[in-house]
């Protein structure tokens, strides 16, 4: 295998440098956001705008690029040149080759000795593919099966998929069935000379699935070929645009990256705007829930809100107000009766049992981690996501720069956590986020030191069966969206570093 490998690098026609073998799998192409560090803080420099309206509903679907082409035509290759030239973050690249059906028994042993036919429509779940994209375009999270080429099966392993602003589709069959069809906005066409592809499939089939010179051959020559012939290539006249050459027509692909910069431009929404004039007149809803003002909570605001309190008191009493703010939310969680146990003196006890599967708590980076030890605290073995939100200081939207949540959240009660809420931009992001995630929305509780009553509007007029939690509500916000008479920017305060006189009062970068 490794000498017919060398061989077929001589038949390769060499461009440019040598190039690692490409590996073909689903991901997300830019997993690390653009940052910029100073001596005081990371700023991230490029997010994900929102993808929703002041309502809370989906606005803007995904922008979605078929590639189609025969096998080994270059079609990644063209994807991965579209996704660097785009230089736009949250671009995910979907590849056809995860969707392959799985084989029965005898499927597999056909497969083994190279007589099954893998370049027939009938060997790919259209179904799953169809089902996965129009979920992905709506913006929500989804589950992308991996398939291995060496034993021809799926790997008990899914990826998960989330936030595509563009979608990048790519196939031998990417325009083979009609429902798929209606879901891509623009379809590109590979082509690429037949001799050049079959040098292609033979080094990758033989370096990178361990496959044999004879079996690559006869694949090709008995599926490979006439499938091309008979539902691959009559595609081509579906494609909006044909790339000749593939990766080597440079011309085509700065066309491709233009209309494509063109249509997310015209797909930009503002949403703080819009938070800012509507529904801000009525009464605060029935879903915020407020920690009665005793003595105590009272003196320890008084504390929190003097700019003269040292950091350590801060630090402190903040803790202390965050401990009685998680003990608050959890009395609102489910808890079902009849649940008796028997008391080391031998007596019956009638209880209360926590009736969800499992709590886990979110934190809305940066100062929301703060709140993690007190939830810690009180929920033994709980789980902690974060989500990084910051805002875009030329546009002034909110943008979501990363994410990290446990695997089936959609089944727990969701603490989520941000120490200050003002126009609730950031609170509204980050609640789409976990719907997106299928977390049912009766299920997440928002809680917050401090929240102005714009913020408990956006969120409860946007999410009417979110829950809404925190120790004080404020009036006012102001032109800088600060709250009034409000607590200053609490991660700076928190952690020790200055803000930038331009910054707002919200956590770190403007996350509101």
């Amino acid at each position: 295998s490794n000498s017919s490998a060398e061989s077929l690098d001589r038949l390769y026609p060499a461009v440019g440098s040598t190039k690692p073998p490409r590996k073909r799998t689903t991901s997300q192409c830019k997993s690390e956001p653009p940052l910029l560090r100073t001596s005081k803080r990371t700023i991230y420099t490029a997010g994900r705008p929102p993808w929703y309206n002041e309502h809370g509903t989906q606005s803007k679907e995904a922008f979605v690029i078929g590639l189609g082409g025969g096998s080994a035509s270059g079609k990644t290759t063209v994807a991965t040149m579209i996704i660097e030239a785009l230089d736009v973050p949250w671009v995910v690249l979907l590849s056809m080759d995860s969707f392959y059906k799985v084989l029965t028994k005898q499927q597999q042993e056909q497969a083994a000795s190279n007589d099954f036919n893998f370049d027939h429509p009938d060997a790919f779940d259209f179904d799953l593919i169809i089902a996965t994209l129009k979920k992905l375009k709506q913006g929500k999270s989804v589950k992308i099966p991996i398939y291995d080429f060496t034993t021809h099966s799926r790997k008990k392993e899914w990826k998960t998929l989330y936030g595509a602003n563009v979608i990048i589709f790519e196939g031998i069959m990417a325009f083979a069935d009609k429902e798929l069809l209606k879901l891509l906005d623009l379809k590109i066409f590979v082509d690429t000379d037949s001799d050049i592809r079959l040098v292609r499939r033979l080094r990758r089939d033989i370096s990178e699935r361990g496959r044999d010179i004879e079996g690559v051959i006869k694949q090709y020559n008995k599926f490979v070929k006439p499938a091309f012939d008979q539902y691959i290539q009559p595609t081509m006249r579906l494609a909006d645009i044909v790339v000749p050459r593939g990766s080597g027509n440079t011309v085509a692909i700065d066309l491709i990256v233009q209309h494509v910069h063109s249509q997310l431009e015209e797909r930009e929404l503002s949403v703080r705007a819009a938070l800012a004039s509507a529904h801000q007149c009525h009464p605060l809803p029935q879903t915020l829930s407020v920690l009665k003002s005793t003595p105590q909570v009272r003196g320890m605001h008084t504390i929190i809100r003097n700019k003269e309190t040292s950091r350590d008191e801060f630090i402190f009493y903040s803790k202390r107000l965050m401990r009685l703010l998680i003990e608050h939310a959890l009395s609102l969680l489910p808890f079902q009766v009849g649940c008796t146990v028997q008391t080391p003196q031998g007596q019956d006890y009638e209880g209360r049992t926590y009736s969800g599967k499992q709590i886990t708590g979110v934190s809305i980076l940066r100062a929301g981690e703060t709140m993690e030890p007190a939830l810690r605290a009180v929920c033994k073995d709980v789980r902690i996501g974060t989500i990084l939100i910051q805002t875009n200081c030329n546009t002034g939207e909110p943008e979501l720069h990363y994410l990290r949540l446990p695997k089936d959240i959609s089944e727990d009660h969701v603490i989520l956590m941000d120490c200050t809420v003002s126009t609730g931009a950031a609170a509204m992001m980050a609640v789409r986020v976990l719907l997106d995630h299928d977390v049912p929305e009766d299920k997440i509780f928002l809680l917050s030191l401090l929240m102005a009553e714009m913020g408990v509007h956006s969120v409860a007029y946007a999410f009417p069966r979110v829950k809404i939690i925190t120790t004080a509500v404020d009036k006012k916000v102001n032109d800088l969206f600060r709250i009034i008479p409000g607590i200053g920017n609490f991660g700076d305060r928190y952690f020790g570093t200055d803000a930038p006189p331009d910054w707002s009062d919200d956590e770190d970068a403007l996350s509101t």
